[in-house]
């Protein structure tokens, strides 16, 4: 005989309006998880700390939301406390983030998008450090499953801790279809802020993991370098006419879209020192319709981190037929496969001929990237994670459901 199988997840990653990394990939599980659960045996219950947000999923039957407390502490304290009493009614609990509870009384599924913390531990806030280290040990030691972002992030997590690969599973994040950008919007975002023909573009947070430095040096080698060839160019077009691929980039900046984050200051030295802070755009934290435009209309999409867990920009440049520029190292390459262009992140002279190599494909070589984007992206999908999360969630609570 077929049960209700009832599923308690830890939503708190997504509740929160802007956003970034593991915000969008807790948002976008959930938001698939609803659509299929709609029509199974199956009670889903959202336990939050603070109110709902208004984009999370709607309320219908089998699908709720609860507000538990105290807030501090929530993970160690509250949560724990609330299964305890409710450990006959749910049969497994999810959590799409790091943290799961200190002490379960029901089978649990956790997440881990990185390992990050532990390969540059300097780079983050010590209390910050020292959580991450505590609690996702024993989040993933405690865990019946975990879910992992990418292959890469899986091999970590076994290196790492010792899991039983059997015991980790790979559920990408993806991207949405994006709606038909409008002339009108392309206009406005690109004169709010005041943006030329021809740009490179950073999209993520300012910190010191994602190699904004490295990616400014080779910018400026890159500018130096166009100047060198523009002045040359109006010399050899008098006398033969020639014309350099790159000589006409003379407009070209570099646009950093993202909040700042920690340990910024540096980077953020480094732009105003620049040679080239002129041709160098912040535009802070974006909204996703002027994101898409960014993309949309950028000449590359550059991110040559040490350290990925993932990277959903390469894929929403693919989307956007932009070409991506990323680091050959963590999970990138995984990514992109054929589609982008791979670069060594410590090293500055690879990063500028990547950038060269971006900006001088031919229609030919750049339609052949397209071609290969769109069957790289065909591997990604929200709907396919989310179904290898469900999967996972009925079968550790040992339920038969329709």
């Amino acid at each position: 005989m077929n049960k209700t199988l009832h599923i308690a997840i830890d939503g708190n990653e997504a509740n929160v309006k802007n956003r970034v990394g593991s915000n969008v990939y807790a948002f976008e599980i959930l938001k698939s998880l609803e659509r299929l659960t709609y029509r199974q045996n199956i009670r889903v219950t959202i336990l939050l700390a603070n109110k709902k947000v208004s984009d999370l999923p709607r309320r219908r039957r089998n699908w709720d939301y609860q507000i538990i407390g105290p807030q501090k502490f929530w993970t160690q304290w509250a949560l724990p406390i609330h299964l305890f009493w409710n450990q006959r009614q749910y049969k497994v609990l999810f959590t799409p983030g790091h943290y799961a509870p200190r002490w379960s009384p029901i089978p649990y599924v956790s997440s881990v998008m990185d390992l990050a913390f532990l390969k540059y531990p300097r780079q983050f806030k010590k209390n910050d450090y020292l959580q991450l280290k505590k609690w996702t040990a024993y989040s993933v030691k405690n865990a019946a499953k975990v879910i992992a972002i990418s292959e890469f992030t899986k091999s970590e997590i076994i290196s790492t801790y010792h899991k039983n690969p059997d015991d980790i599973i790979v559920a990408y994040p993806a991207v949405q279809t994006l709606p038909k950008i409008t002339t009108t919007r392309i206009r406005i975002v690109k004169k709010r802020f005041r943006l030329p023909d021809n740009y490179l573009l950073y999209l993520g947070t300012i910190q010191p993991r994602k190699n904004l430095s490295s990616l400014i040096k080779a910018f400026e080698s890159l500018c130096f370098f166009i100047d060198k060839e523009s002045f040359h160019t109006k010399t050899a077009l008098k006398q033969r006419g020639r014309r350099s691929k790159l000589s006409y980039l003379t407009d070209l900046k570099l646009v950093i879209a993202g909040k700042v984050g920690w340990l910024s200051q540096p980077i953020l030295d480094q732009i105003n020192n620049s040679p080239f802070k002129h041709k160098i755009i912040q535009t802070g934290y974006v909204n996703d319709k002027i994101k898409q435009v960014l993309i949309s209309q950028a000449s590359a999409l550059a991110l040559v981190g040490f350290y990925e867990g993932f990277g959903i920009p390469p894929l929403e440049a693919m989307q956007l037929k932009t070409i991506p520029i990323v680091s050959k190292s963590s999970s990138l390459q995984e990514v992109v496969g054929n589609a982008g262009i791979l670069v060594d992140p410590n090293d500055i002279d690879s990063i500028t001929l990547g950038l060269k190599e971006a900006l001088s494909l031919s229609a030919k070589q750049k339609a052949i990237m397209y071609k290969n984007a769109r069957d790289q992206l065909n591997k990604f999908s929200w709907n396919k994670s989310a179904q290898a999360v469900l999967k996972q969630l009925i079968e550790v609570s040992n339920l038969k459901v329709v």
